[in-house]
C-alpha cells in the first residue's frame, strides 16, 4: 500500500462529522458569516448528506477514522484534507493560510496520537501550507500550488521534510482569481481519476503546467464553465476511474462518464456547496493501493 497517491484503491481514511465540526445551530450562526461561508448551512440536512458519504465509502470496504469534537476548531474543521499531507512514512502536518484555522492541525495531530499514527514532520514558522494545494501525480512526483493558502517557505519546508522519498515537486502558481479570502486551491481546478487521466478547469490552470500534466500523457477532461462554481470540478477518486462528485454537474458528469468513469453522485448542498468544500475537501485518505 501506499500514501503517495490520489488515484489507487483507498484503504483507510479520516473524516469528521458535521456533528462534531458545526457542533450546533448556534456555532453555526456565529461562524458562517466570518468564514466566508455561501449561506448558512443546515446542520441536521448536513449531517444527512455526510452519513451518505459514510454510507458510500465504507461499501467499498474503506475503513474511516472519525476526528473528534474539539472546542479550538470551528465549521472549516470539517474540510479534513487540508490540515496534513499524507505520505508512506506518515502524515505531514499543515500550517493554515486561512488564520480562522490555524488550531486545524493541532487538533489532527492529537487525534493521531490517539490512533497510533505516525508523524513524519509539520509545517511551522513563517511557513503556509495547505492539504488542498498538495497533489500527488504519481508516488514520487508532487504537485503544489502557490497561491493564498501555501506560500515558498511553506513549499520549501515540505520539500526538505519529503527528502529523496520524492524525484520531482512541480510548483504550480495560482491565479488571483477572486483573491485571498476566496476559497482556491489547486485541487479546485485538478483532480487526477487515473494514472493517464484527470478532470481539470483549464481557464484557470496554469499553461506551463496544462502544457506538463499533457506531456506527461494525461488525458485532461474538461469541467463544464457553468459548473465550476457549484465544485464540479472537485472530485474524489476512491479509485482508478471510480469517483464521488456533488450532484447538480450533469454535463461534466456526462465528460467522465464517456471516458469510462464511474461516478457516484452524492447530496452536497449543506455540506459542501455553502463552504465551498467539495469530496475531496471532505476526507483525507491515508492509504492506497
Amino acid at each position: 500500500m501506499s500514501a503517495q497517491s490520489e488515484i489507487e484503491a483507498v484503504r483507510r481514511m479520516v473524516l469528521k462529522h458535521p456533528r462534531d465540526a458545526f457542533v450546533s445551530d448556534l456555532s453555526i450562526a456565529r461562524q458562517w458569516r466570518e468564514l466566508g461561508y455561501c449561506g448558512r448551512p443546515d446542520l441536521h440536512g448536513a449531517a444527512d448528506e455526510f452519513d451518505a458519504l459514510v454510507e458510500l465509502v465504507e461499501g467499498f470496504g474503506i475503513e474511516v477514522l472519525f476526528l473528534p469534537l474539539d472546542d479550538d476548531v470551528g465549521l472549516d474543521s470539517l474540510y479534513v484534507r487540508d490540515a496534513a499531507i499524507a505520505t508512506d512514512d506518515g502524515l505531514i502536518l499543515c500550517s493554515m493560510g486561512k488564520e480562522e484555522r490555524r488550531a486545524e492541525p493541532g487538533a489532527l495531530e492529537r487525534a493521531v496520537g490517539e490512533w497510533g499514527l505516525p508523524i513524519r514532520g509539520a509545517i511551522t514558522g513563517d511557513g503556509i501550507l495547505e492539504g488542498g494545494d498538495v497533489v500527488w501525480i504519481d508516488d514520487r512526483t508532487l504537485a503544489v500550488g502557490r497561491g493564498y493558502r501555501t506560500n515558498e517557505e511553506g513549499i520549501r519546508q515540505l520539500e526538505e521534510i519529503l527528502g529523496d522519498s520524492i524525484d520531482e515537486l512541480i510548483v504550480v502558481p495560482l491565479p488571483h482569481f477572486r483573491g485571498p479570502n476566496d476559497v482556491f486551491h489547486l485541487m479546485s481546478v485538478l483532480s487526477p481519476i487515473d494514472r493517464d487521466l484527470a478532470l481539470v478547469y483549464s481557464p484557470l490552470l496554469p499553461v506551463p503546467f496544462r502544457e506538463w500534466l499533457l506531456a506527461r500523457g494525461t488525458w485532461l477532461v474538461e469541467t463544464s464553465e457553468a459548473e465550476f462554481d457549484s465544485l464540479g470540478c472537485n472530485l474524489l477518486t476512491l479509485a482508478p476511474r471510480r469517483c464521488v462528485a456533488v450532484a447538480g454537474n450533469p454535463v461534466t458528469r456526462g465528460r467522465l462518464e464517456a471516458e469510462g468513469v464511474e461516478v457516484h453522485v452524492l447530496r452536497g448542498q449543506e455540506m459542501c456547496l455553502k463552504g465551498l468544500g467539495g469530496p475531496t475537501c471532505l476526507t483525507r485518505p491515508l492509504d492506497r493501493g
